[in-house]
């Protein structure tokens, strides 16, 4: 790690540093130079390769610099669908139980009504008071 510090700085700085290199010819003869020829034709040289001009982006760097904004992107999507999922299981799991639920207080309804018209007398008014209260439940915890 604390070797590669000094590197970074280095690549840092020579971004910083690059200046344009001009290529002048003049009576046949060729030179370098950091100022346009005063005589003669000059042409800008293009910085060498890792060198960039301050400011300039490589498409490159660009391209990458999307591919990782893209897979940001994916991956909260993907974790956002399992969170969707996960909820909707839920949703799931307890609209069973509510089903279940129902099903049983409809068979004890039935089965109290079942029970108070077979039986006469005393036991019958006790079983109709069973078959009502047995309805109001369903009607409590399963209204439709």
């Amino acid at each position: 790690m604390k070797r590669l510090i000094p590197l970074l700085a280095a690549g840092v700085l020579s971004g910083a540093f690059a200046q344009p290199v001009y290529k002048c010819t003049h009576e046949g003869r060729t030179t370098y130079a950091d100022r346009p020829c005063a005589q003669g034709k000059s042409v800008e040289l293009p910085p060498p390769a890792g060198i960039r001009p301050e400011g300039a982006e490589t498409v490159a760097t660009r391209d990458a610099r999307t591919l990782v904004e893209l897979e940001k992107l994916r991956l909260a999507r993907e974790q956002e669908q399992r969170r969707s999922d996960k909820a909707d299981a839920r949703t799931a799991r307890a609209a069973a139980a509510h089903r279940k639920q129902c099903a049983r207080l409809h068979l004890r309804r039935q089965w109290a009504e079942e029970d108070a018209a077979r039986l006469t007398g005393r036991g019958r008014v006790a079983a109709q008071r069973r078959a009502q209260r047995a309805r109001e439940a369903m009607a409590v915890e399963c209204p439709a």
